[in-house]
């Protein structure tokens, strides 16, 4: 049997990064705020994120780098709420970072201490956090009621800030659209993002025997690109370009791998083949790329040739693969290895502003839940800030 039910302003599901942000900021207004966590603890994927460091914003924070079917949505809460105000926020706890590339910002020492700062402001902010409370039910008469496991709980406000499917292990469910659903919010279909590919045949035993080799490249799909590293792997390819482009990639896409885009290759092979005639082409392309690579890309057959002795046309092939190496990979690695989640509650049925449901006064849906994704180094978390951060100033 339950105990009796205890009232607060506003219920918030979820104390992942959006979710604390929600209930510190909303406590900071003066609001009675309890924030519920199924898990044993709080923030469970701020501490694994970033190796253990967290990356936490980025300095280049923007709406067009972020996916949504309303590309204009997120729009509002990023010039709200900037990636400069939460530097402030981690600044004024004497949180030491880093840049480390491309704008991304990492905890010099460990994301327990960017953990550590949110919970002390819910602290400071009165926020009643309980984990270890699972959601059983939530029902709407004239406030919401939230059933658990443990307790019962009614408020006039409700946060669904669960997050997405994206690392199951961390405790990732599908509780956000299950609600979404029930209150008759629409959701778009969630797809894994910012995840490795497959690929399969010839393709696949080119990654296998290229395992561990990792190079910089540009990674395409229609329009996106991205330039980064990209890792072969046993079962196809990651690194940062991959996981970049993978949020962008639907089933059947055609994929295009620029392996060499410093370098105008036709130039450089027809330079080597007048310079060092008898060197031969695997030698000439390991001055470029990875010595396996060469080797690979090249191919047996004149791999080991001087490269005098390789008709242009041959060359000029080559030149071609390495800059315009198309593939199709047969599927993600899924949601065991997706970084997050792409699509989720449709913002048509939200208010940019607020995070409001505009069909359920006093339903919110903020984070990962929401159909916006951001890119790889940071994006992400800046979008919890900024969505907590208004739906926290809005309940």
């Amino acid at each position: 049997m339950t105990s009796a039910m205890e009232s607060f302003d506003v219920v918030i599901v979820g104390a992942g990064a959006a979710g604390l942000m929600c209930a510190m900021t909303a406590g900071q207004r003066g609001r009675r705020v309890l924030l519920l966590e199924h898990n044993d603890r709080a923030g469970a994927k701020i501490l694994i994120s970033g190796g253990g460091r967290c990356n936490f914003t980025n300095l280049e924070i923007a709406p067009e780098r972020f996916l949504s079917a309303n590309p204009n949505f997120c729009k509002s809460a990023l010039s709200r709420y900037t990636q400069h105000d939460f530097i402030a926020l981690v600044e004024r706890h004497r949180i030491r970072y880093h840049e480390k590339t491309l704008g991304q910002l990492f905890c010099d020492g460990s994301a327990r201490e960017l953990l550590a700062m949110l919970l002390a402001e819910c602290a400071s902010a009165r926020v009643d956090l309980r984990t270890g409370h699972s959601v059983t039910a939530i029902i709407r008469a004239d406030r919401f009621r939230v059933e658990t496991g443990n307790a019962s709980f009614a408020a006039p406000a409700l946060v669904l800030a669960t997050g997405g499917l994206s690392v199951p292990k961390m405790g990732a469910t599908g509780f956000a659209y299950e609600a979404a659903r029930r209150f008759n919010l629409a959701v778009i279909e969630p797809r894994p993002g910012l995840v490795p590919l497959r690929v399969a045949g010839r393709t696949l035993e080119l990654c296998r025997t290229l395992a561990g080799v990792s190079v910089d490249a540009v990674a395409s799909c229609g329009r996106a690109s991205f330039r980064e590293n990209i890792l072969f792997t046993h079962r196809g390819l990651s690194g940062p370009a991959i996981l970049q482009i993978s949020s962008y990639w639907r089933e059947g896409d055609t994929l295009s791998l620029n392996l060499a885009p410093s370098l105008d290759v036709e130039r450089f092979l027809a330079d080597r083949k007048r310079a060092r005639p008898k060197a031969e082409l695997k030698t000439i392309l390991a001055e470029v790329i990875p010595a396996r690579l060469a080797h690979a890309i090249a191919g047996a057959s004149v791999s080991s040739v001087p490269i005098a002795n390789i008709p242009d046309r041959v060359l000029l092939e080559l030149a071609d693969r390495l800059k315009r190496w198309q593939l199709k990979a047969t599927g993600s690695e899924g949601w065991p290895k997706a970084e997050v989640t792409v699509r989720g509650i449709d913002t048509a049925a939200l208010s940019s502003k607020t995070m409001e449901a505009r069909s359920v006064p006093g339903l919110f849906a903020i984070g990962e839940a929401v159909d916006v994704t951001g890119w790889l180094g940071g994006y992400n978390f800046q979008w919890a800030w900024s969505s907590g951060w208004c739906a926290g100033n809005a309940v």
